[in-house]
């Protein structure tokens, strides 16, 4: 695709010349003689980059200049002068110009600065892409009630430099919570680092976190700063701090207090700028009773705490997750995007989910490569989810008799089968081979409801 070019000048000779250097070059240009029509025209020619002269009758280019970065902060310029000075060209710089051109124009001088621009300009169009697909990424999908407080939570936490202590399951979105508020802090820009601290052993917590020097231990082949210290004027997100070590709960407390670590075999402590957001799926209460937390460092942590809900207590939330999922999928990996029709839809929301929002994601990929049409169904969750799901394992063995037991499979075996058929009745009794009476009866006693 050509790339565009606005030429802005009120001397038609030096518009005609541009014109002729650029459309030779293979560009798309147009050329225009002042800045009120300049100003009209951006936001339908859209250009890739502006040639904009700095003295013009009516509206000088300066003028021109802020205005476009008014309308998009993104807008490459470059500003043309007979008249350059220093001033002048400061003021552009200020103002958001990508570079100064005096007159007479040079044909190299032009070229060279416009390819140099245009590169530019590619450049923060792919970082804002892949900003932007990042964000979707770990974007917190949903608009049940639930997720709504929990955003406008995160849209009054986020701005301030307050610690947040996130519970929740796992899998309900712990990480998602921390990113959307690193994402809308004044950090934004600076470094999310995390630590998961379950999957780190004991011994190797602490050098983690603080770093260690040059021979402080075996296998301590050279100097390395410690997640505290990449964290620097950024966010630090200590997930499942809950399974840390004792010995490295009393560095990290020290580190809030002081705002200073020290690396394992140095003499100097760093001055560090964390935030520090931590998340848990345990209860703390309970691990500070049992002695495996300390009761200092949760009153650190826990300045404004945040619970994520389960998957579970937001059921209307699953065709807005599917939807995404499937599309992430289609993305990302290739797979051949499919639908989901209500009724599959119904089946997957009725499920408990015991892995919350993670489960969900991987059976909606389970769907869609294994399920034979273009459109999910139904039946390829039946098939696929089996007559119980692992939250109706869980229900059958807190079961306390076995009368219980029966019952509660029972219920789960026929409303798997009646999701499996889309709530055809009928068609569930004959497969089942039992009387159509029977099967309202069971309905009726258990009060199965089409989700």
């Amino acid at each position: 695709m050509a790339k565009r070019v606005l030429v802005v000048d009120d001397e038609k000779g030096v518009r005609e010349a541009l014109r002729q250097i650029l459309e030779y070059e293979g560009i798309e240009v147009r050329a225009v003689d002042s800045g009120d029509i300049a100003l009209k025209a951006y936001p339908e020619f859209h250009p890739h980059l502006v040639l904009l002269d700095v003295k013009m009758a009516g509206m000088d280019g300066l003028e021109v200049l802020a205005r476009l970065r008014e309308q998009d902060p993104q807008a490459q310029v470059v500003m043309i002068s007979g008249h350059g000075t220093i001033q002048t060209a400061v003021e552009a710089t200020q103002l958001g110009a990508y570079d100064f051109l005096e007159k007479p124009l040079d044909t190299d001088r032009i070229l060279l600065t416009l390819r140099h621009a245009l590169d530019q300009a590619e450049l923060e169009s792919e970082n804002l892409r892949l900003r932007e697909t990042v964000s979707d990424r770990y974007a917190i999908v949903g608009e049940s009630p639930a997720i709504r407080q929990l955003l406008n939570t995160v849209d009054r936490v986020a701005p301030t430099a307050a610690r947040v202590l996130i519970a929740g399951e796992n899998g309900s979105g712990k990480e998602l919570v921390a990113r959307a508020l690193h994402r809308r802090s004044p950090r934004a820009d600076q470094p999310f680092v995390e630590v998961n601290c379950a999957a780190i052993p004991g011994e190797l917590i602490e050098s983690e976190l603080f770093g260690h020097m040059k021979g402080s231990f075996t296998g301590a082949f050279a100097d390395r700063a410690g997640k505290f210290e990449q964290a620097d004027s950024g966010t630090l997100f200590l997930d499942e701090v809950g399974d840390m070590s004792l010995a490295a709960q009393a560095k990290v407390l020290r580190a809030l207090e002081e705002g200073r670590v020290t690396r394992i075999g140095a003499t100097k402590a760093v001055s560090v700028d964390v935030r520090v957001i931590a998340a848990t799926n345990k209860v703390i209460e309970d691990e500070i009773a049992a002695g495996r937390f300390r009761e200092d460092l949760y009153y650190r942590l826990n300045v404004v705490p945040i619970d994520v809900p389960p998957l579970r207590s937001r059921r209307e939330d699953v065709p807005l997750l599917v939807e995404k999922f499937a599309g992430d999928l289609a993305r990302d990996s290739g797979v051949r995007l499919k639908s989901f029709d209500a009724d599959a839809l119904q089946a997957l929301a009725a499920r408990d989910w015991p892995g919350n929002v993670r489960e969900l994601r991987n059976a909606v990929e389970r769907l869609i490569i294994l399920s034979a049409g273009e459109t999910v169904t139904a039946a390829d969750v039946g098939r696929l989810a089996g007559t119980t799901s692992d939250a109706t394992v869980g229900d059958l063995v807190r079961c306390e008799t076995f009368e219980d037991f029966k019952q509660t499979a029972e219920r789960a075996f026929l409303e798997a089968k009646l999701a499996e058929n889309g709530w055809n009745v009928s068609e569930t009794a004959r497969k089942l081979d039992m009387p159509r009476s029977n099967l309202y009866k069971k309905i009726e006693k258990y009060e199965l409801q089409r989700r």
